[in-house]
């Protein structure tokens, strides 16, 4: 076994709440980031890929657990890691020479010293030539080889990546995800280990040696296995492929166990499934809130429309990977639009595949006034904040709310930065089903009449085992 840099042994995050709660972002979670690799985190939008990131870096402190770098707790050390970030956060008012010698400054290293590592450090990562050019003048591409470089240039012993190619083009993406694999093999690079955040499930298969993906509320590890195949790695290789399509699985069925294909080929690291049980997290202090609320895949109506529309005209079932590969959509951005259609009840996921249900069929198929009301219908079955809003709105004298009220509900059960994205989603969806009426400025919810109701046929009950076979 290569040597393990930085080792997390039950670490776990969290956020207290007025009430003395706290709301669990990240489960109990070990976790070996060794010399030698590179590991790939992937895992839906929200689920907590950033906060783990953090926390292995240093910048936040796990609430519980313990991080260790080379075999010795941290307890507050810096330690020499460096992360290149997807928004390129370069200095727009130095030039790229000073871009890359603006970390060795903050270290305090000498003047000639930082200079001659600057140098070095961009001539590896091809922008020699470029040292006086100002950030505006150059392309995506250009701006986030200079991020390479301003990590690179303090020789880190572990290189960390918030999603660094997510903001590019698909060419530009593509090129230099080459050349950073390049630069590894070739041992070109001061860093011993590579840890790469990426919503890219290709991506994560064609650089990694291993891969982790993550389950959300909270974050745990949902599967964690080394990739055995030789670079360079063929997309089109049947291996490739079953890799990638297992992967699908995980992230797009939660609520199921998957097999890693082939193990022989394949060695899976079993690691303990989910997070801190209650009783462990009464004896360290505040209880865990369980989340009433289901979380709302952030998709809108269009999306969840276009998407059932197109199953519709293909026949009602779609291979999950195909079907991002046609759409060219990464799974970060397909994911929360299918996970929406199977909340709502026009879809279920089996196997990798997607398959329109009876409602969503139904859904295809209406006129634009028959949609809202099979909509409406479905949000008030399966969205627990729409039916809660529905119900407070009707039986109110005037029939209408301050959003304050929803936005403190949510509070108690997601961390802050979610609260804001889970009440826009609900916003979107129970202004278009008619449940209600917003009025931004004032900030208060009115019930809506309902839409007219139409003659329609009998739709059947939301059952994947009465599905249509292919």
């Amino acid at each position: 076994m290569s040597e393990a840099i930085i080792e997390a042994v039950a670490i776990e995050k969290s956020y207290p709440q007025p009430d003395g709660t706290r709301i669990q972002v990240v489960g109990a979670t070990d976790l070996v980031v060794e010399s030698g690799k590179i590991i790939a985190l992937l895992g839906p939008s929200g689920c907590g890929k950033s906060t783990l990131l953090r926390m292995l870096t240093g910048l936040s402190e796990p609430t519980s657990g313990t991080l260790m770098w080379h075999g010795k707790p941290l307890d507050g050390q810096t330690p020499n890691v460096a992360i290149v970030f997807q928004s390129f956060a370069l200095f727009p008012w130095l030039t790229v020479l000073d871009n890359v010698e603006a970390p060795l400054e903050a270290r305090g290293v000498p003047a000639v010293e930082r200079h001659k590592r600057a140098l070095r450090t961009l001539d590896t990562v091809g922008l020699d030539g470029f040292e006086t050019a100002y950030p505006k003048e150059l392309s995506g591409g250009m701006k986030q080889r200079v991020g390479f470089a301003r990590a690179l240039v303090v020789e880190p012993k572990v290189l960390f990546m918030d999603e660094p190619f997510s903001a590019l083009d698909v060419l530009t993406a593509e090129n230099l995800r080459g050349e950073l694999l390049e630069l590894w093999l070739n041992k070109k690079m001061p860093t011993s280990a590579i840890f790469i955040v990426t919503h890219n499930i290709e991506e994560a298969v064609m650089l990694a040696d291993r891969v982790m993906v993550l389950g959300r509320n909270p974050a745990r590890v949902r599967s964690d296995f080394n990739v055995r195949l030789k670079h360079p790695r063929d997309r089109k290789s049947a291996r490739f492929v079953e890799l990638v399509d297992y992967i699908y699985k995980v992230m797009t069925e939660p609520d199921v166990e998957h097999v890693i294909p082939d193990a022989e080929t394949t060695a899976e690291i079993i690691l303990p499934k989910g997070g801190l049980t209650k009783d462990a997290l009464k004896k360290q202090g505040a209880p865990i809130r369980t989340a009433k609320y289901q979380m709302l895949p952030h998709a809108r109506v269009g999306g969840i429309a276009g998407l059932v529309e197109l199953l519709q005209d293909r026949g009602g079932r779609e291979d999950l990977f195909r079907l991002s590969e046609e759409l060219v959509m990464d799974v970060e951005d397909l994911l929360p639009i299918l996970e929406a259609c199977v909340l709502l009840g026009f879809a279920w996921l089996k196997e990798g595949d997607v398959q329109i249900t009876p409602q969503g069929t139904a859904f295809a198929e209406a006129d634009i006034q028959h949609r809202k009301i099979l909509f409406r219908k479905a949000c008030l079955e399966h969205v627990t904040i729409l039916k809660q809003i529905e119900s407070i709105l009707k039986r109110k004298s005037d029939h209408s709310i301050q959003d304050e009220f929803f936005h403190d509900i949510l509070d108690e059960y997601f961390a802050e930065e979610e609260v804001q994205r889970q009440f826009e989603t609900a916003m979107n969806w129970g202004r278009y089903a008619e449940i209600f009426d917003y009025d931004r400025e004032s900030g208060r919810l009115v019930q809506s009449e309902p839409p007219a109701p139409a003659e329609s046929a009998p739709v059947e009950s939301h059952d994947p085992a009465a599905a249509p076979k292919p």
